[in-house]
């Protein structure tokens, strides 16, 4: 650490309590990455702009680089590397595999994250609109998005 003021944290990320100093500009995306070492969480633009570092807190999808680690204590999170459980795939990992809707990977950790908490949120299936209105805060270079709509809704019941 830079050798100035210090704040220790307590949060539970993927079900796993932990307990680390930080210190206070220290992004939640460089925490995740650095110090826990979850790489799952990418980091793209460090404006919340592109989505790659969508995590979710407490719940709701947040971009993990618009806050700071400190913002953080006492939460729960939930990042890419705890959506899989006792080594099978979550249903939308396995809907994005299906449907090819992975290509480099870069953005698909963020846009998991956001379909995660779109469909655990919601007592029906969403429409491909809104699926489509979920992805407009995520860039992705590789698929045109079409594969990652139908990958969504796939793993929704409502393709």
């Amino acid at each position: 650490m830079g050798g100035g003021h210090v704040n220790e944290i307590n949060v539970t990320v993927n079900g796993r309590d932990f307990r680390e100093l930080v210190e206070p500009r220290l992004l939640l995306s460089d925490f995740l990455r650095h110090t826990l070492g979850l790489t799952g969480t990418h980091v793209g633009c460090e404006h919340g702009v592109c989505g790659a570092c969508t995590v979710r807190l407490d719940g709701p999808a947040v971009r993990s680089c618009l806050l700071l680690a400190v913002q953080a204590d006492g939460a729960s999170i939930e990042t890419i590397e705890g959506l899989a459980a006792n080594g099978d795939l979550h249903p939308l990992q396995e809907a994005f595999r299906k449907h090819h809707a992975l290509q480099c990977g870069f953005c698909t950790s963020g846009i998991l994250m956001a379909a995660a908490d779109l469909l655990e949120n919601r007592d029906a299936a969403p429409t491909r609109q809104e699926i489509v209105d979920m992805l407009s805060g995520h860039l992705c270079r590789c698929t045109g998005y079409e594969p990652i709509v139908d990958a969504v809704a796939d793993a929704a019941g409502s393709s």
